[in-house]
């Protein structure tokens, strides 16, 4: 499977017979167990956010990893879901012992006059460095479709999820899209948002892809492409289908 997919690790848990809700709680206590053993002291860990990782930071273990930092890597969003992306990344700091960067910055502005003004102010240039600094990263895939994360959050409206796939768009990262090779699909949300970009997320010492299910294949496929990720935890029926996609490609 690594070698298909150009992995160096792969953790893939059974599915259980509880339908979609087993197997997504067997994947993040999976990357929750996982993940303290893929960090070492001194690391930088840039953390996306959304459900996934936020369950995740609720099954990590309390651990400490000296002089750990966690970086969060997308703006903050008026998410009524409870797993907005200061929230994740202060989670996974406190489970990690780590101390924590937030952005202290709306993860999309209304115009890009605006973005580009807070970009230059040193608080927010500073936290921007830090994500320019990390060495890892840990993060979830979304969905194109009108009932996905990135619009239900309020980060891009229905329009601009139509524009964006008349473009090619085939999954999000980190509240960027890409196509279905993982390149960047460039538009006008994009110069409004504060965040890591896609290529930033590119040749870690370690990105750690954690997804499930088969409404997500297309986008775990476009990231793996990309190569955004070197490790995956998913499950078994969702390894199973982004190996016979890859093969049909």
């Amino acid at each position: 499977m690594c070698g298909t997919l150009g992995l160096r690790a792969a953790y893939v848990l059974p599915d259980g017979a509880g339908g979609e809700k087993e197997q997504f709680d067997r994947v993040v206590r999976g990357a929750a167990n996982w993940l303290p053993s893929l960090l070492e002291a001194g690391d930088r860990l840039g953390v996306a956010w959304g459900k996934t990782i936020y369950d995740m930071a609720e099954h990590i273990e309390p651990v400490s990893i000296p002089d750990l930092e966690v970086i969060q890597l997308v703006g903050s969003m008026a998410t009524p879901y409870g797993f907005s992306a200061e929230i994740c990344s202060a989670n996974i700091a406190r489970k990690l012992g780590a101390n924590c960067v937030n952005l202290h910055a709306p993860a999309v502005l209304s115009t890009p006059e605006i973005a580009a003004t807070l970009r230059k102010e040193a608080i927010i240039a500073t936290q921007l460095d830090a994500i320019a600094r990390c060495n890892k990263a840990l993060f979830a895939v979304g969905s194109c479709n009108h009932d996905s994360h990135i619009v239900t959050s309020g980060l891009a409206s229905h329009d601009d999820l139509d524009w964006y796939v008349a473009q090619g768009a085939a999954g999000v990262v980190c509240g960027r899209f890409i196509d279905a090779n993982g390149e960047p699909v460039r538009g006008p949300l994009d110069e409004r948002m504060i965040g890591i970009e896609q290529d930033m997320l590119r040749g870690k010492q370690m990105g750690l892809l954690v997804s499930v299910g088969l409404d997500k294949a297309e986008a775990m496929l476009a990231a793996l492409r990309g190569g955004y990720a070197t490790h995956l935890v998913t499950s078994q029926s969702s390894a199973r289908h982004l190996l016979e996609r890859a093969g049909k490609s």
